[in-house]
């Protein structure tokens, strides 16, 4: 489909790909890595034909179509939300148009016997056999479901783009992007603007649905469930393993090992060979062999090394004051903006040291709360901080008030203490900042690279209550590791804001999730959360949970007791209070019952059965689809209006089946859950 051959960039004489080389085949699922820096966005765009290489051809097939989603884009903002994703079937919509004149026209004119009128008759036919065979007259609700997919409510269709965020105005690009349905789906970050729910929708629609994808992404969770391929850039040149990103990261680590003991073999031979040179270079008796082992070193090709992985780097906190036992306390919290109520009745506790996850869709409340807590903002109800909390809270913002006139390794210098003065290099270079890019100023660095400073400035700061808000965003996933690990040991507090289900995998054991202006707290890690979400769709369990008095199996810890509170506590139930996971899962086996479980494998099977069918279905369909374009492929077939026809009702067929085996198969994940 798309041929890379030896393909070369450089700038200023420094090169970013040296011979790169590779194929891209239709379904191919593709995960393109590398440091930051090492060319990924570049090798996007120059697939996407938006740049040249320096050497080298991109070879394209015939009427290809390729669909790129940058990380940053200017949008418009002249029109509302459904009128933007229409655009995307300008096409279609310009056809229709054609439609509707000669519609009108073939209705006004009355000498149905000339030439000109059998003429606009079969062009009329011809020109809607296209349309139907385009899908245009099932659009509409594909646009809806893919918008709603990607977190928009139908209230929100006919609102002004300007109303929203930048990052729903790139929900709405990337909606577009896969309403055209390219042949190849170039998408840098894509889950950067993505809550949780989003991002599992979109795994899902790039696994069934889209043809070819390369994408670039940080989220390794994403990239796993997505990608079959993985593609490395490193050391200027492209590395390609078939396999998914965990299993290439075991193949890179194996392969990086032979290249260091190569490489010492190597070093070794080197140095043996200069000490025979060094030994013997003044006698006239060894003069030709002295002569033949310069030639030889000559000859030697240095072997390279992958890049360094920094990950292993063991970054810890400064030691800070002991908070008390309870840092976050919230009694009846309300938010609101005029008319919108942001949440309500958010009554939580978190204990001194806990790590706990902010999750829930974009615009929930997730940063609302947060400001609440650093009292940014004011809020009804009673919240107290508790007893010596100091708190060290990073969100986008805080890049802006870093000293634009210092370098990068003198903003780290400043905060530093102690031992951890000796290794500013080696955190700066675990973040991004190796080389000479710790000896830029501040003004010059990009809003990303701000971000990641900021971050490492915050990891050096003596606190005991860490409040991150989506901290992963610019982050390499080595860096996320450093990050993660970091916290982990650090012995105080952490409330994290994020949507990378990785970074919190392991690393918080309570999630918070926001929704519908409430905050219900969950026992147990992310996917703890995740799993009982989707034990929850289940509609028997979900009767038999709300009718227990605990909605949306949601537990709470009791407050405790303390000054200017009350004790109380939010969607509580004496059988849930203090639950452990184990205890959640004990509960929620007890309530399936010998004959719910009999009816929900009857449920499964029948599920089972339906995307068989709805298998064979397509498989039947593309057999007639490929018959009838092997005959429009003759010279007769492509002038018989009967076979465009039957094409473009098969195709329309063939779309409604594949929509029927994708929400076959979406019941039957959630059943099996």
């Amino acid at each position: 489909m798309i041929s890379i051959d030896k393909l070369g960039v450089e700038f200023s004489a420094t090169p970013l790909f040296l011979d790169a080389s590779f194929v891209v085949n239709p379904k191919d699922r593709i995960a393109l890595v590398g440091k930051n820096g090492a060319g990924k966005s570049t090798m996007l765009k120059i697939i996407a034909g938006l740049q040249e290489p320096t050497y080298g051809q991109v070879a394209r097939q015939k009427d290809i179509t390729i669909g790129y989603l940058p990380q940053v884009m200017r949008l418009a903002d002249s029109r509302t939300v459904m009128e933007e994703a229409e655009t995307a079937f300008a096409h279609i919509s310009e056809m229709q148009e054609r439609l509707d004149r000669m519609n009108e026209e073939i209705a006004r004119r009355t000498d149905y016997e000339s030439e000109s009128y059998m003429a606009l008759i079969e062009k009329f036919t011809h020109e809607n056999d296209r349309f139907t065979m385009m899908g245009g007259a099932n659009y509409h609700a594909e646009l809806e479901r893919t918008l709603q997919g990607l977190g928009f409510q139908r209230a929100d269709f006919d609102r002004p783009t300007s109303e929203f965020s930048g990052g729903w105005r790139m929900r709405i690009e990337l909606a577009k992007l896969l309403l055209q349905r390219p042949d190849l789906l170039l998408l840098d970050e894509p889950t950067n603007h993505l809550d949780i729910g989003s991002i599992q929708w979109l795994e899902q629609f790039l696994a069934q649905r889209a043809n070819a994808v390369i994408l670039v992404s940080h989220d390794r969770a994403f990239i796993n469930n997505v990608t079959n391929r993985t593609i490395e850039i490193t050391c200027h040149r492209i590395n390609d393993y078939k396999v998914k990103y965990d299993e290439y990261v075991q193949l890179r680590d194996e392969r990086r090992e032979q290249q260091l003991r190569a490489y010492e073999n190597q070093q070794k031979e080197i140095a043996d060979i200069k000490q025979f040179i060094e030994t013997f270079r003044y006698k006239p008796t060894k003069s030709n062999q002295v002569q033949s082992r310069i030639k030889m070193l000559e000859k030697i090709v240095p072997i390279e090394i992958d890049e360094v992985d920094n990950s292993h780097l063991h970054l810890k906190f400064p030691p800070c004051l002991r908070s008390g036992d309870y840092p976050i306390i919230c009694d009846d919290v309300k938010k609101s903006y005029d008319a919108h109520l942001v949440f309500s009745d958010v009554t939580l506790t978190i204990k001194r040291g806990e790590k706990v996850a902010f999750v829930g869709n974009n615009g929930e409340g997730k940063s609302t709360l947060v400001k609440c807590i650093m009292g940014e903002i004011p809020f009804e109800g009673h919240l107290k901080i508790g007893h010596n909390v100091q708190i060290g809270y990073f969100a986008q913002n805080q890049a802006q008030l870093l000293d634009e006139n210092v370098t990068v390794f003198d903003t780290i210098d400043r905060v530093a203490r102690g031992d951890i003065r000796l290794k500013i290099r080696d955190i700066l270079g675990a973040f991004m900042f190796g080389g000479e890019a710790s000896d830029k100023y501040v003004k010059v660095l990009s809003g990303g690279e701000r971000s990641r400073l900021a971050m490492i400035r915050l990891l050096l700061e003596p606190v005991n209550l860490l409040i991150l808000d989506e901290p992963t965003n610019h982050l390499d996933m080595q860096s996320k590791d450093v990050l993660k690990q970091a916290i982990k040991d650090f012995d105080g507090t952490a409330i994290i804001v994020s949507h990378d289900r990785d970074f919190l995998d392991g690393l918080v054991e309570k999630v918070y999730e926001f929704g519908g202006g409430k905050v219900r707290e969950h026992l147990g890690g992310i996917y703890d959360f995740l799993q009982k979400k989707q034990i929850e769709s289940l509609n028997q369990l979900g009767q038999n949970l709300n009718s227990a008095g605990s909605p949306s199996g949601t537990v709470a810890t009791p407050k405790p007791s303390a000054p200017n509170t009350q004790s109380s506590t939010v969607n509580t139930h004496p059988s849930t209070l203090n639950a452990t996971p184990k205890d959640l899962g004990n509960k929620i086996q007890s309530l399936l019952s010998y004959a719910e479980m009999k009816e929900r494998n009857k449920t499964i099977k029948k599920a089972e059965k339906a995307v068989e069918q709805a298998e064979q279905k397509i498989a039947k369909l593309e057999k007639e689809i490929a018959d009838i374009e092997a005959k429009l492929a003759t010279p007769e077939g492509a002038t018989d209006p009967h076979l465009f026809t039957q094409y473009g009702e098969l195709k329309t067929q063939l779309s409604a089946a594949e929509d029927e085996w994708t929400e076959a198969s979406m019941e039957l994940e959630d059943l099996k859950g």
